[in-house]
């Protein structure tokens, strides 16, 4: 179990993201403490995918710092960088498999690519870790064989092969039914307090973030705009709407997957000031975007 007096494995603060004049990430903080299972929340354009991004080192801030394992993203070269990433796992949203190798040959790809093991060890390590999701008495299929949470698992598998400190996930009940999400869900908690692993799991699924979060940062049109142990966002859940500030009701409307709150107001008067003014809306072009390479006579 996490303690909050410990140091974070992951430190961001103030992080800005721009890309073009749109702000994405907007001055954002967050601390992950090592043994925490992190659930970073939000609807989509919120920023949590660009925030997952930036904390696995595929992008840069504009201002700001990213902390990972006691390193300042912003200063490690590539090299440093691949150094990094041997220390965490991502589970990716599609399972991301490489769909020409069975099951194993995707786990054994990160032992074969990043230490000089036998290949007898490779094939023992390769088996613990299917047999810690599930998947041992499948290694020899093939991604299309298999169901949707299995890819799911065997992408998990993959991102322990080289028992890391800290696991990503990416929405990983996307696109699972409510049994196969909390079989996923169960193995996210078993997996985090058996290996002593840090999780990060970026979900806008309610039912799923409220079943494994030891605390959750909810994002909102890239501000952050509250990080607590999950029993706060229990108690703002069943609490009623009247006399909440905005940012609160803002998070109640999210984690009940209220259709009336800030949120939906928000989106109404934008799209009606928008029509208001007169902004221009985009127009399909008189001419065509393909020219036809024989003509009708």
């Amino acid at each position: 179990m996490y303690l909050l007096s410990q140091e974070s494995i992951i430190s961001v603060r103030q992080l800005v993201k721009r890309f073009d004049s749109r702000t994405v990430l907007a001055g954002v903080d967050l601390e992950v403490m090592p043994g925490e299972i992190m659930v970073v929340m939000g609807g989509s354009g919120s920023g949590k995918s660009t925030l997952l991004r930036h904390m696995i080192g595929a992008l840069r801030p504009d201002e700001g710092s990213v902390m990972l394992l006691g390193r300042d993203l912003s200063e490690v070269d590539e090299d440093g960088m691949n150094r990094l990433r041997r220390q965490f796992g991502i589970l990716f949203q599609s399972g991301a498999l490489f769909q020409s190798m069975t099951v194993a040959e995707n786990v054994a790809l990160p032992l074969q690519e990043h230490t000089t093991l036998d290949q007898n060890i490779i094939d023992i390590q390769v088996k613990i870790k299917l047999e810690l999701v599930g998947l041992r008495e499948h290694a020899t299929k093939y991604p299309a064989q298999i169901s949707g949470g299995m890819k799911k698992r065997a992408g998990l598998a993959r991102a322990l092969a080289l028992d890391p400190k800290i696991l990503f996930y990416d929405e990983p009940s996307a696109g699972l039914d409510p049994v196969t999400s909390a079989g996923i869900d169960k193995l996210i908690i078993d997996l985090t307090r058996k290996l002593g692993v840090t999780s990060v799991v970026v979900t806008h699924e309610m039912d799923s973030a409220f079943a494994i979060a030891d605390r959750m940062a909810m994002l909102d049109k890239g501000r952050m705009l509250v990080v607590a142990e999950r029993s706060y966002f229990e108690d703002l859940r069943d609490r009623p709407a009247d006399g909440l500030c905005e940012d609160k009701a803002t998070v109640r409307q999210f984690v009940r997957g209220d259709a009336e709150g800030p949120i939906t107001q928000r989106r109404e008067v934008t799209n009606y000031a928008e029509a208001l003014i007169g902004l221009p809306e985009p127009r399909l072009s008189s001419e065509p975007s393909v020219q036809p390479t024989r003509i009708a006579k």
